[in-house]
């Protein structure tokens, strides 16, 4: 018999993505029984609202998961590492936000609108991975494409909100504005160089191949949530001092034929997509039109006349919710409705 309604956890609760997690849970009238918030010693005592109710903040520890159904994890990956595998030993289901089990071949990585099939795999270790957010942006608006006219090779250039390094992020940016617009030196602690008024083509840590970590995981959470290691990715992923959302110019070259029409015929209709296609009208997608959104916003789409099958287009999407806390909670209901 189906549960009425489902105990469930937030692990980084305070955190940007924490507190995503607790407003579309209540949006999206999820069956929450107990809800329980979890964090660092720094955050333990303080309150958050959920359903008009001041939700304590406890200290996340071993035994805070024992009864919990479901469990929404965004803290660093090094406490998914230790709390993530305790969660699902207490017999809990976690989906997890950080890097840490993405590419864990006993773990799922699923986009709901792209390959919910794959959630049926978290019975191996209790565990399924929320892909990264360039990622699920990018995947949701290709895998309709890939499916009817096989994508060969995507060419990706990310343009990526502060808020996906986090809070701190987004007060570095906010304050280096300030000092600025005050005849200031602005100070850099997050980032490597400043942000303010300014890009920087460093998402993460180099690799030895020259690419960073981020643009890696686009590579290899791509090929592995179409279930096609033959999809040729390559990605440069770019930070800009944008609050909210994050940018895409995506080209893909395909097998059979495309035209921009038939594409945007064909995304016009898929989940979780909007098309915003007239650019003679000025219209097309960008952050402020994502932000606090749910869908991806796609747009720009155009022959690429470089290459006989090639398009281009610009996607938009809200890192914060669907790249990050509403893919979570999608799978939560797919999980609810389905599986337990």
């Amino acid at each position: 018999m189906k549960k009425k309604a489902y105990n469930v956890a937030i692990v980084g609760a305070t955190g940007v993505v924490g507190k995503e997690f607790i407003k579309i849970l209540e949006e999206r009238k999820f069956p929450v029984g107990e809800l329980r918030l979890l964090a660092s010693e720094r955050s333990a005592g303080s309150r958050i609202e959920f359903k008009g109710v001041y939700e304590p903040v406890r200290l996340l520890d071993e035994e805070t998961f024992e009864g919990v159904d479901i469990a929404l994890f965004s803290p660093g990956a090094s406490v998914s590492a230790v709390y993530a595998p305790k969660a699902a030993k207490a017999g809990c289901i976690v989906v997890d936000n950080t890097s840490q089990f993405r590419m864990d071949p006993d773990v799922p990585l699923v986009v709901p609108e792209v390959n919910p099939g794959a959630i049926a795999g978290y019975k191996k270790k209790n565990i399924i991975a929320n892909p990264n957010c360039s990622t699920i942006q990018m995947v949701v608006a290709l895998k309709p494409l890939h499916d009817k006219y096989r994508i060969k090779r995507i060419v990706v250039s990310t343009y990526q909100s502060v808020s996906g390094a986090g809070k701190e992020a987004m007060e570095e940016l906010s304050e280096q504005v300030r000092k600025l617009f005050n005849m200031q030196e602005p100070e850099s602690k997050v980032f490597p160089h400043r942000i303010a008024f300014n890009c920087l083509p460093q998402i993460d840590s180099f690799l030895d191949n020259g690419y960073t970590k981020e643009e890696m995981k686009m590579v290899n959470e791509t090929r592995k949530i179409f279930g096609d290691d033959s999809v040729m990715v390559t990605a440069t992923t770019v930070r800009v001092p944008v609050f909210v959302s994050h940018s895409e110019s995506v080209n893909i070259e395909t097998e059979k034929p495309c035209t921009p029409e038939a594409a945007k015929k064909l995304l016009s209709k898929a989940p979780g997509v909007t098309l915003m296609d007239d650019p003679q009208k000025g219209i097309y997608p960008m952050p402020v039109d994502a932000a606090n959104q749910d869908d991806v916003f796609v747009g720009r789409i155009r022959k690429d006349e470089s290459i006989e099958n090639g398009l281009n287009m610009w996607i938009v999407s809200d890192n914060l919710r669907k790249g990050a806390a509403l893919n979570a909670v999608q799978i939560a209901e797919v999980l609810i409705k389905d599986y337990i």
